[in-house]
């Protein structure tokens, strides 16, 4: 799948979220190895700590339907669903990233005008993988 298109489904699912507290939109779109798609948006709560990021909400649709091996991610954000600039992850995404990719993973943040691409290694340095640690 073209970045472009994975960009277009983080809108689209940016659409998709609940936020009657902050205003900020956010949506992603997760890339499996074999080409599935899984979206997610940001849900908020009252009292902030139950919210939940667009990130992880794709990631645990996917996790749940039995899916292990990701390569990309869009993510973008904005206020009343603008999108005014890029949008990374928060730590605890970046470390469910961890949980799952590879440090070659890509992460697209939507802008205005495009996208920026990274890898989980450059938004991610100094990362403890549990599961390589833990033997």
């Amino acid at each position: 799948m073209e970045p472009k298109e994975l960009c277009k489904l983080a809108v689209e699912a940016m659409g998709h979220a609940y936020v009657p507290y902050s205003g900020y939109k956010v949506g992603a779109a997760l890339l499996c190895a074999d080409g599935t798609v899984y979206q997610g948006c940001n849900i908020e709560n009252a009292s902030f700590s139950p919210t939940v990021c667009a990130e992880r909400t794709a990631f645990f649709k996917a996790v749940y339907d039995g899916r292990r091996d990701f390569t990309a991610i869009a993510i973008c954000g904005g206020r009343d669903g603008v999108i005014t600039g890029a949008f990374p992850p928060c730590g605890v995404c970046r470390q469910v990233m961890r949980e799952f990719c590879e440090d070659d993973f890509i992460l697209y943040f939507v802008t205005a005008d495009g996208y920026e691409a990274h890898t989980l290694a450059e938004v991610l340095p100094y990362s403890f993988s549990a599961k390589t640690h833990m033997k």
